[in-house]
């Protein structure tokens, strides 16, 4: 098909008899040629990625951000309730809550550009390690502990892992008894926050909010960050890059390469194999354009390409979760006991990382897009 429109742009442009362009005309009624179309020279024609952007944005981050809002909302209900009745089974219940509500969010960490970014929500959200240090120094004074209050501390005093410090403690299972009123005020405090802060990244996006969705959607048309639709998608390139350098080289390869416990993610809850399991399947939502429906990714691109990059691609990232899954827990043991899965599981997140720098992003680089 491509092949053919590029012969119907040679014929509108040498040949001039009636017969011979009216015959043209009809076949640029079948094909939809236009003189203003210019010829990509990997793709053979400008590739239009208007429903990819739509996808991403909408069915993609949106629908990622509207999940954490949901489940941050069902983390506070599960705090509230441990808050009302301090026993076993509302902490372990708000336990699962705050393991819920985590799968999302490192999904999302695939694409950490936009508000997340500029509004400053992903430190507020999730830095780590915890100051344990300072923390221990807020719940000892007489500092009220609200929302607001919560929200003017260092980043490392809030968001996921203070509440996780809170909930789990050391990676065995806490006791509902051991948990002080004075950590329930705080928990119940960076929790609320917490939910507002997701509700926050959520309306960004949202259409009826800040529409950030719209700005990458209409990359190209509208958008006045995107001028291009090879902005957008080289955005969403990037934003995977990041968070497969972040996985390979930081979140897995730091507590490895120091044999040092306290740089682990996701360590109080044993959560941090599902952690960085997550961020790969974010960089696979981006990839096929799915998140809890199904729409078109990156993909769609690259398959018409090079089919063989695209399958190729496919199962490095499946085998970059499998990989990691083969991390026995906990992932804080198994970087000096099980030194060789770990390296396995880096060595999987890096191949992944190459390909699209080496690869996807060049594909996306040299095409044309309308």
């Amino acid at each position: 098909m491509r092949f053919n429109q590029h012969l119907e742009k040679f014929y509108c442009s040498t040949l001039s008899t009636l017969l011979v362009l009216s015959v043209f005309l009809i076949g640029c009624g079948l094909s939809g040629c236009g003189e203003d179309e210019e010829i990509d020279p990997v793709t053979g024609a400008a590739f239009d990625a208007t429903t990819i952007l739509n996808d991403f944005a909408n069915k993609v981050v949106l629908a990622t951000y509207t999940d954490l809002d949901n489940k941050a909302s069902d983390l506070l209900n599960a705090v509230n309730a441990l808050n009302a009745a301090a026993n076993q089974s509302h902490l372990e219940l708000a336990q699962t809550a705050w393991k819920a509500a985590r799968a999302p969010w490192e999904q999302s960490e695939a694409f950490l550009f936009g508000p997340v970014d500029t509004q400053g929500l992903d430190p507020a959200l999730d830095s780590w390690p915890v100051n344990r240090v300072d923390l221990d120094a807020v719940l000892d004074s007489d500092q009220d502990l609200t929302s607001a209050s919560i929200d003017a501390l260092e980043d490392t005093l809030k968001g996921f892992h203070t509440i996780e410090y809170l909930l789990f403690r050391e990676g065995d299972q806490r006791k509902a008894e051991e948990i002080t009123p004075r950590e329930l005020e705080y928990l119940i405090a960076t929790t609320e926050n917490l939910k507002a802060k997701t509700g926050q990244l959520r309306t960004a996006w949202d259409a009826s909010g800040e529409n950030y969705a719209g700005e990458v959607a209409n990359a190209g048309t509208s958008s006045t960050i995107y001028k291009s639709q090879k902005d957008g998608m080289q955005e969403m390139v990037n934003g995977m890059i990041v968070i497969a350098d972040e996985v390979a080289n930081g979140k897995i390869s730091d507590p490895f390469t120091e044999q040092d416990t306290s740089l682990v993610e996701s360590q109080f809850s044993f959560n941090s194999i599902s952690d960085f399991q997550d961020n790969i399947r974010g960089i696979q939502n981006v990839y096929m354009g799915k998140f809890t429906g199904d729409g078109q990714g990156l993909n769609e691109f690259v398959n018409g390409v090079d089919a063989g990059l695209d399958a190729r691609f496919l199962t490095e990232v499946q085998t970059a979760i499998d990989t990691i899954g083969a991390i026995p827990d906990p992932f804080r043991d198994s970087i000096t006991s099980h030194r060789s899965s770990v390296q396995a599981a880096i060595d999987a997140v890096s191949t992944v990382q190459r390909t699209l720098e080496n690869d996807i992003l060049k594909l996306v680089l040299d095409g044309n897009f309308n």
